[in-house]
């Protein structure tokens, strides 16, 4: 009998989000992130420190923490799409940074505050590995139809 262990699953990780994240959004492969969770209501996704994404500081760069936001807050709402609907496209981003990630990971949450025909909100918290608030960002997304 042979054993077959899935690495990704081992590891904590959801090997089908983080496929559905690279081949819907190839952005997020090259940054690196990787999906723990993936449902209509909680999407969970994240993006490990690398000197290659920081400022000068050693500080995970703003741009690469709202790139881990938006592109979970866009899975959870493709995962929320109306019936007939093809995608959804970001429309609107509001961040507030908390504070600085300097090890570690970067964790975004997302969860659906309104799944409508034509818009689709989203709020996503942004957490470091001792589960401090780093971010709090409120998305819309439009519901694109063909």
């Amino acid at each position: 009998m042979v054993l077959r262990i899935d690495t990704a699953q081992a590891s904590g990780l959801d090997g089908e989000g983080t496929a559905l994240f690279h081949r819907s959004m190839p952005f997020t492969e090259r940054l690196g992130v990787e999906v723990l969770q993936h449902s209509r209501e909680l999407v969970v996704a994240r993006l490990a420190h690398d000197e290659s994404l920081c400022t000068l500081g050693g500080v995970l760069h703003g741009g690469a923490l709202m790139s881990l936001a938006d592109s979970t807050a866009a899975v959870c709402a493709f995962l929320n799409l109306p019936e007939g609907a093809q995608g959804t496209s970001t429309i609107e981003s509001k961040t507030n940074f908390l504070r600085a990630v300097r090890e570690g990971h970067a964790t975004a949450s997302a969860r659906p505050l309104h799944a409508g025909g034509r818009v689709i909100v989203v709020e996503t918290e942004i957490h470091d590995d001792e589960r401090r608030l780093i971010a709090k960002v409120t998305q819309s997304q439009a519901v694109l139809r063909s």
